[in-house]
């Protein structure tokens, strides 16, 4: 009995190295050919649709104000952009920085969940930020993000170019990567999921799944779907299976 484990777990383990080697070479393949349609993409795209950006904030005083400089930073018609921040039943001084940017920008405004929402996790907040949207695609990003200028761009570009695409995903990387050794490590795990997993799998496959931060989702899915789950432990998992049931695919867009 012990033979047939060990003969088994051998086998695995080298099923799944092999797997991975796979998706690597897919990922890189991705990374040499994904630029060639843009040229294309930005000639199909006349007229910009309305984008509603949304960012869930629960107690994020010490990174809003960064987060919130690269939005006004973002490459993207201004009267066909909003940025709304989910004040997410904060207790700090997250409200009142948004509220500086507010006032500061038209295009920046504030809502703040209440009873019995407030403090519910952030499937809650984003479902409670989408009600006062109006974008024909919404964006989501964490607190913490701070997206490059042509990010929010390219993910509209990738969506508005392929109709089977239900979400375009982007990839996103540690900006404090060099600050401690722990740092360093979750930087290479970050980046190796994203071009071996999200880019291997997109290649081989045309399979991808929605993170957390930096994508893109047509409106008309989230209101057919109903919004996000709020039960769901983790929200970007469980919109992904719902996205694929409605007959989409998720591209990955890097």
């Amino acid at each position: 009995m012990g033979n047939v484990l060990f003969l088994v777990s051998l086998s695995l383990i080298w099923v799944m190295l092999l797997y991975h080697m796979f998706l690597m070479q897919g990922g890189f393949r991705h990374y040499m050919t994904f630029e060639r349609n843009m040229p294309k993409w930005k000639e199909n795209v006349k007229d910009l649709p309305k984008v509603s950006v949304l960012i869930p904030a629960h107690n994020e005083e010490v990174v809003i104000r960064q987060t919130l400089k690269a939005m006004v930073n973002l490459y993207y018609p201004k009267d066909r952009l909003e940025i709304i921040v989910i004040n997410d039943n904060s207790s700090d001084r997250t409200g009142d920085i948004v509220g500086e940017f507010s006032r500061q920008y038209d295009f920046i405004k504030m809502v703040v969940t209440k009873p019995p929402h407030a403090g519910k996790g952030k499937s809650t907040a984003l479902n409670c930020g989408f009600a006062e949207s109006s974008g024909d695609v919404i964006c989501v990003y964490d607190a913490d993000n701070t997206p490059e200028k042509m990010a929010v761009y390219y993910l509209v570009l990738g969506l508005m170019n392929d109709q089977k695409a239900g979400a375009v995903v982007g990839k996103f990387r540690v900006i404090n990567a060099a600050k401690t050794l722990l740092t360093k490590f979750i930087n290479i795990e970050t980046i190796c999921f994203q071009w071996m997993a999200q880019g291997g799998r997109w290649k081989w496959f045309k399979i991808a799944t929605i993170p957390g931060t930096n994508f893109a989702i047509r409106r008309s899915i989230i209101e057919q779907l109903g919004g996000w789950d709020d039960q769901a432990l983790a929200e970007d998992t469980e919109l992904t299976i719902r996205v694929y049931n409605l007959g989409y695919h998720i591209r990955f867009f890097p």
